[in-house]
């Protein structure tokens, strides 16, 4: 998870109930294989003495930054939110290092053509 991130903010009050999902999400950028995908990424932890609700910020490597209210969204979400984020972060750099455009664009009048289905070989070959 770590690997798409270049830094990681939690903020919560440790007298505020609702800080479970930022103490799960911290214990999940604390485990050794997170930190072992990417020990550049930096975990800051803020406690503070207000009302502020709990708060989790995420700094992708490309720079994008996305806040989350740990108060409503389980720290597993924010996790699967990270995932699917990282693997367009990959794809994008996959096209890029091709040679592609980025985004790729796929011209209208390819979006409506049929598609003719594709049989596994074994079943051509039963045929015959």
């Amino acid at each position: 998870m770590l690997k798409f991130l270049s830094k990681v903010r939690i903020e919560f009050n440790a007298l505020d109930p609702r800080i479970a999902s930022c103490m799960e999400f911290l214990a999940q950028c604390n485990a050794r294989k997170a930190k072992e995908s990417n020990a550049a990424c930096q975990v800051q932890v803020k406690r503070r003495t207000d009302d502020h609700p709990p708060q989790i910020t995420v700094t992708f490597v490309n720079g994008v930054e996305e806040v989350f209210d740990a108060t409503s969204t389980p720290a597993q979400t924010i996790r699967n939110m990270i995932l699917e984020e990282g693997q367009l972060l990959e794809t994008e750099q996959m096209f890029r290092e091709a040679g592609e455009k980025w985004p790729v664009i796929i011209p209208e009048e390819e979006l409506h053509q049929s598609f003719p289905g594709t049989k596994p070989r074994k079943a051509e070959e039963k045929k015959l």
